[in-house]
């Protein structure tokens, strides 16, 4: 009877398992440079780094059973501290989350959903939850090329690191990516911008270091 009751249990585990499995691609900026050398981010501290954009697009799979396939759910954050540091504590956060406006009641819940339980607490306080036009495109020919549209709220292109990146010589990936990733490379901010409600403040800068593109799975 132990062996027949240990089977169900994994069948029932391996089920629920299965029903919660979700991949995607994923693009994160910030204010301050994620991809740099200790004396740039020593100069950031404290001044920058408050800002960032988080943004999931769902190649396939579902959360709490609700298929989320082709959406897209994105975060503005502004935080109390640079992002990172590990000196200062940036919580709580304000959040203005987008929500694909193509997803119905359900799957507009789980996205909600699913970006906070990807977010942890950077994403525990939401000021405003808007639906918006989506759009995160991946260029797999070029590793760390990314375009995020999500509406006319926030506006994210990105492009590979090369040479002339490397402005000290003593560049690393200075702070990590801010949710649980599968894969990640840095990449430079042509475009990251974000005008929208909720925070009290809007951005825009270009050309900074301060990107991640890469993939979720779950």
């Amino acid at each position: 009877m132990r062996l027949v009751f240990s089977g169900i249990a994994l069948l029932l585990l391996s089920s629920s398992l299965l029903a919660q499995q979700i991949r995607g691609d994923y693009i994160e900026t910030r204010s301050a440079d994620v991809y740099t050398g200790q004396c740039f981010a020593n100069g950031e501290v404290n001044l920058t780094g408050q800002e960032a954009i988080l943004a999931w697009h769902v190649q396939s799979g579902s959360w709490d059973g609700v298929s989320l396939e082709g959406l897209t759910v994105a975060a503005a954050v502004k935080a109390r501290a640079t992002l990172g540091d590990p000196y200062a504590n940036p919580y709580p956060a304000k959040v203005t989350l987008m929500v694909d406006e193509q997803a119905d009641p359900q799957q507009r819940e789980a996205l909600i959903a699913f970006a906070h339980q990807m977010g942890g607490e950077l994403l525990d306080n939401i000021a405003e939850i808007v639906p918006a036009p989506m759009e995160l495109v991946v260029n797999q020919e070029h590793h760390g090329a990314a375009l995020l549209r999500a509406g006319h709220f926030a506006t994210v292109q990105t492009r590979p690191l090369n040479d002339t990146d490397h402005l000290c010589g003593n560049e690393v990936t200075f702070y990590p990516p801010l949710t649980q990733v599968a894969h990640s490379m840095p990449a430079v901010a042509l475009t990251d911008a974000y005008h929208g409600p909720g925070l009290g403040v809007d951005w825009e800068s270009h050309g900074k270091r301060s990107a991640f593109v890469g993939t979720f799975e779950r």
